[in-house]
């Protein structure tokens, strides 16, 4: 007789272990689990210690949040978990530097330093308009979104505000969201403007083609004037680890490597099978059923379900599952015996960029917030979005094969660069070990961040890494690091609607992918409580 629960949910990252914290800490009484497909709580948090450096956690996933004014949600949470009785530690965290002056913006071959756009800006190697001359790339932007919805950039309007005023503006003739971001910024500023901002912001997917009325308010919350970010001194996936450490402690039940296969209706209830991995290459089909199921997962992880669940066939269902598109990230960390950007190019902390493939990188702060001086250190050497992703796929597996294989990544055919030292070294973080980058792809990170260091042949040795691992979460089952609401959508309609899709039915979706803060985890927590708020009210009945 196969097991029965009054709440299955489904994916074991921050949305859902929270929303099975929640439930569990209301109603005591119900039986919930979260099953998780992989073999790992934190979804597209991934916090991992690389080898030899004891002082660092490197972020392969998330890595930061805003300040509490901008990010309420996820501040409140912290205060909450720092009370839990289960916790050994408190989570605490730093503030996370980004731009200092010193930084390096290599950009069409031209080497400068950030402070170069206002005290050097002859150097600069764009033709941009006499009105941008001598300004930051984030000041263009600025009077760029201003010139679109006049007005919208007043600091003193909250981000609530600002989305009621994109959601109702109308530019050039036609509502703001019915219209793509790319094309609103092309009206507005010259083609040599947008490719100043577009390649020294670091990313390709903000700026690209997605909605223009979610696009605005998210760009000034996330990249406008006196934003500040923090780290986390253990490793942002020290979060969803307590709230599932909390989940099991009140007497929630968690179920690793537990892949959901497909699920239906039957008589009132879901009739759920998993498939489970018994050793490398048999697999076993479990089956339970459960008064309400969760999904709480990002919009290809329900693509690939759809398949095998009617429900999720649905046209109304469908219509509210595809109003997003994942958005790719790649990131590539790498490990030196010192920080040698400190003395090469009196660089102590914070990001340079480039139009190069490895787009952004970050000279990684110790677990208390401070710059790596000495002895071992780490990069993120490679921090990059959208078409950028493609590059890389000459250095590894192609994407897609490991969820299909039953694994959460599919083991590298060709040779790694450091596997045989990896294999015989104690203590290493096996999630590091998983992730590791194949030789040829740090050889080719290396060489551009030599360029972009200008970092002479001589000098060349101390630069080379010691440990690499990468992590591309636009690899299945995730589709990508973040999603962003497609040109037409009214995204205020649908964030309402998906979480309990059809009214009749007890299924429930949440995650970042369809939320007003797309990208951070905040927007996870915003989908959780809406739909917390439909589900805790038929629990209640």
């Amino acid at each position: 007789m196969s097991e029965h629960y009054d709440v299955a949910i489904i994916g074991a990252g921050v949305s859902g272990v929270y929303s099975a914290w929640k439930l569990k800490k209301n109603f005591p009484g119900k039986r919930i689990a979260v099953f998780e497909g992989s073999d790992r709580v934190g979804g597209r948090l991934l916090s991992v210690k690389a080898p030899d450096v004891s002082n660092m956690v490197a972020e392969l996933g998330g890595m930061r949040i805003l300040d509490a004014q901008r990010q309420p949600l996820i501040h409140a949470l912290l205060n909450e978990i720092n009370q839990f009785n289960s916790l050994a530690d408190p989570i605490e965290f730093y503030p996370f530097p980004v731009d200092t002056p010193v930084n390096i913006a290599f950009l069409r071959d031209v080497r400068l330093r950030l402070q170069d756009y206002q005290n050097n800006p002859h150097a600069i190697p764009y033709n941009t308009s006499p009105d941008t001359f001598a300004k930051t790339p984030g000041a263009v932007m600025i009077e760029a979104l201003d010139a679109i919805v006049p007005g919208i950039t007043n600091p003193d309007l909250t981000e609530k505000q600002r989305r009621e005023m994109t959601m109702t503006a109308e530019f050039n003739g036609k509502m703001l969201y019915e219209q793509g971001f790319w094309n609103v910024l092309q009206v507005v500023m010259t083609s040599e403007d947008y490719h100043y901002c577009l390649d020294a912001g670091g990313y390709n997917s903000t700026m690209s083609n997605w909605n223009a009325a979610d696009a605005i308010p998210w760009f000034l919350t996330d990249f406008g004037d006196n934003v500040e970010y923090f780290g986390f001194k253990q490793g942002f996936q020290s979060v969803p680890l307590a709230l599932a450490e909390e989940f099991q402690a009140i007497g929630g039940e968690l179920l690793m490597g537990h892949k959901l296969s497909s699920f239906e209706q039957v008589n009132g209830n879901f009739g759920l099978k998993f498939t489970t991995e018994l050793d490398v290459t048999t697999y076993d089909e479990i089956q339970c059923t459960a008064s309400h199921i969760v999904l709480a997962m990002p919009r290809r992880s329900l693509d690939l379900l759809e398949p095998s669940c009617p429900v999720l066939q649905q046209p109304a269902v469908k219509t509210l599952t595809g109003s997003v598109t994942p958005r790719p990230l790649f990131k590539l960390f790498t490990t030196y015996q010192s920080p040698w950007w400190v003395e090469e190019s009196g660089i102590e902390s914070g990001r340079s960029v480039t139009d190069m493939p490895v787009r952004q990188t970050y000279y990684w702060p110790t677990n208390e917030g401070q710059p790596a001086l000495e002895g071992p250190a780490i990069l993120m050497a490679s921090y990059d979005d959208g078409v950028n992703i493609g590059f890389w796929d000459g250095y590894r597996q192609k994407r897609g094969l490991a969820w299909k294989q039953q694994l959460e990544v599919l083991p590298f055919t060709e040779k790694r660069a450091f596997t045989g030292r990896l294999l015989k070294q104690q203590n290493v973080d096996p999630q590091w070990a998983e992730h590791e980058a194949p030789a040829a792809m740090v050889t080719e990170v290396t060489r551009q961040i030599n360029l972009m260091h200008d970092v002479p042949l001589s000098e060349t040795a101390q630069t080379q890494p010691l440990q690499a691992a990468f992590r591309d979460w636009g690899d299945d089952p995730y589709g990508g690091g973040w999603n962003s609401w497609n040109i037409g959508v009214q995204s205020d309609n649908v964030a309402n609607q998906i979480v309990q899709p059809l009214p009749q039915t007890h299924l429930y979706i949440c995650g970042e992918a369809y939320s007003h803060s797309q990208g951070w985890v905040e927007g996870a927590l915003q989908t959780a409580d809406l739909m917390l708020v439909k589900l805790e009210s038929q629990l209640g009945a």
